[in-house]
């Protein structure tokens, strides 16, 4: 789905990109650009994740953490482009990245992304977690920690959807960073 132009906008759409563009600062890229085409569901998903990227109980290096596994499990190439180098910044270990681009275990993990892994990795393979991987998460972070950490898989999984949907493109220039796993 390409880009719609301005002048082609709707008066909802129009006012959804006023709304992007005040909160983030940016217009229509990546996932917004087709969820332009339903523009409440693009505003309010932007407001979820105003709050699951910005303001969850997880610091920015988990929750890049699991935006990333959202994206490796998705291989959805534009939420990897846009977000390997904020995790890397927010401070996980370039091998750790290199390791989810992979489809490997990271070796050395913390013990947080440690019980972060095993839960996303579960979640996403069964569609559910056993007792064990559960009482970890709680452990580590919480009920709220465990509910936000589920919403931003939800979260990212949906714009990776939308985007694979699309065939929303990398930026221009751009390496596709991740291949398939079989």
């Amino acid at each position: 789905m390409p880009p719609l132009a301005a002048e082609d906008l709707t008066a909802a759409q129009a006012a959804s990109v006023a709304e992007l563009k005040r909160v983030r600062g940016y217009g229509p890229r990546g996932p917004w650009v087709p969820l332009l085409r339903s523009p409440e569901l693009m505003t309010r998903a932007r407001a979820m994740g105003d709050y699951l990227r910005f303001n969850s109980s997880l610091p920015p290096r988990l929750s890049e953490f699991v935006i990333l596994m959202a994206a490796r499990e998705w291989t959805q190439q534009y939420e990897w482009h846009a977000h390997r180098a904020i995790a890397i910044d927010a401070g996980l270990r370039p091998e750790i990245v290199q390791a989810i681009a992979e489809g490997r275990h990271p070796a050395g993990m913390a013990e947080d992304e440690a019980v972060l892994y095993e839960f996303c990795r579960e979640l996403n393979g069964n569609k559910s977690v056993s007792d064990e991987i559960y009482a970890g998460m709680i452990t580590q972070f919480g009920e709220r920690g465990l509910i936000d950490a589920v919403g931003i898989m939800g979260y990212y999984t949906l714009l990776a959807m939308v985007m694979n949907t699309a065939r929303t493109p990398v930026p221009d220039g751009a390496e596709l960073e991740l291949s398939s796993i079989p």
